[in-house]
């Protein structure tokens, strides 16, 4: 059931939902590669400073699509549930880690170009949608090291049971939480996958304001 046209308009609606945040010393920061193109939304609607924070999911071997954790510069996020549901190898797990974060310094290398202490500042963590959480928690526990004084995660869509962690989270943002829930992308219409170029582009515009 599609809710969304798109990340763009998914993006819109969660701008709405963000208004009182207006006027807060923040950054919007999305997760590459489709979470940029909600945040960019948020951040123009916002009139606040668009970044990117790089994370990468660490997918089972064999079946990528279920993550059993996520990395981020200085944060590793691993499921012990999940290892042992999927009794998973952990020369399995190293080899995946291996690659994911070749990948990770790679689009570090592409999106994170401006690195800024965020002492003070209120941090607003944009994806297109919660699937596990995982590189969700990765991202704000990145922000939360680099200094940022408050961290809100805001996602268009997500699970009805899933939340954040409080000591990861101190906001949590979510218009659509659904208690029936396959993927993300099963609430889009348009779903097609967001390329470098289009992110690179994004970020180049820095569509907020600076403060």
């Amino acid at each position: 059931m599609a809710i969304f046209v798109d990340r763009a308009a998914a993006g819109r609606e969660l701008a709405a939902v963000l208004e009182p945040y207006r006027g807060v010393a923040a950054r919007v920061f999305g997760i590459p590669r489709g979470g940029v193109v909600v945040a960019a939304e948020v951040a123009r609607h916002l009139g606040m400073p668009l970044r990117a924070v790089v994370v990468r999911k660490l997918g089972a071997p064999g079946h990528e699509e279920f993550a059993v954790g996520a990395i981020a510069e200085g944060v590793r996020v691993i499921s012990d549930e999940a290892l042992r549901r999927d009794r998973i190898p952990p020369d399995e797990l190293a080899e995946v880690e291996q690659r994911e974060r070749r990948e990770l310094a790679r689009r570090g290398g592409l999106f994170a170009s401006q690195v800024e202490p965020l002492d003070g500042l209120t941090a607003i963590v944009v994806d297109d949608g919660i699937a596990t959480g995982a590189t969700a928690e990765a991202a704000c526990r990145a922000l939360r090291a680099r200094g940022a004084a408050t961290i809100v995660l805001a996602v268009p869509i997500a699970p009805a049971r899933w939340e954040p962690a409080p000591d990861v989270v101190d906001t949590y943002v979510c218009p659509h939480r659904m208690p029936e829930f396959w993927a993300v992308g099963a609430f889009y219409a348009d779903f097609t996958q967001t390329e470098d170029a289009e992110v690179a582009a994004l970020l180049d515009g820095d569509l907020g304001v600076d403060r």
